[in-house]
């Protein structure tokens, strides 16, 4: 049986992760989308809100698993018995970071393959970085994100709790 992880922060899931996820599953027997807890960053949404966004733009996708984890990718993926990570690339830019990541990732673990999808056009430019702040400006996110997704972040920019 082939697995896959597609780890990242998600915050929120865009259209652009929803287009990789939807064209790994069909490259793996599994695929498990991973939300990494991490850190060093400020997110607009938990880890939970993440989740829950995720299994519910992904609940017509069935060998995709929603999970959550924290430290190393290349530790998950051992703990989960998994030998491929999918990555998206938007731009050359997206690639020297993953290119390096994907190299220290085989280093710690031998087994383990960084498989990078380039994004549909589409969505090339897109970032949750991106719809955060068109968002936070009142702007429309309707071509960025599902419906559900920008009920809920407009609801977390204007204070209100998402009732999950």
């Amino acid at each position: 049986m082939s697995k896959a992880i597609y780890p990242g922060s998600f915050d929120p899931v865009t259209k652009g992760h929803l287009d990789i996820i939807r064209r790994a599953s069909k490259m793996f027997d599994s695929l498990t989308v991973s939300v990494l807890n991490n850190s060093e960053k400020s997110p607009l949404f938990s880890v939970d809100e993440r989740v829950n966004m995720l299994r519910g733009i992904c609940r017509d996708i069935p060998n995709v698993e929603i999970d959550s984890f924290s430290g190393l990718t290349a530790d998950y993926a051992k703990k989960t018995g998994t030998d491929v990570i999918i990555r998206g690339l938007r731009a050359i830019t997206d690639f020297e970071y993953e290119l390096q990541m994907a190299q220290t990732n085989r280093k710690i673990l031998k087994t383990l393959d960084t498989v990078f999808l380039t994004t549909s056009l589409e969505y090339a430019y897109l970032s949750s970085s991106i719809v955060r702040e068109v968002a936070s400006y009142g702007g429309d996110i309707s071509e960025f994100v599902t419906e559900d997704v920008a009920k809920e972040v407009y609801k977390k920019l204007r204070g209100e709790s998402n009732g999950k």
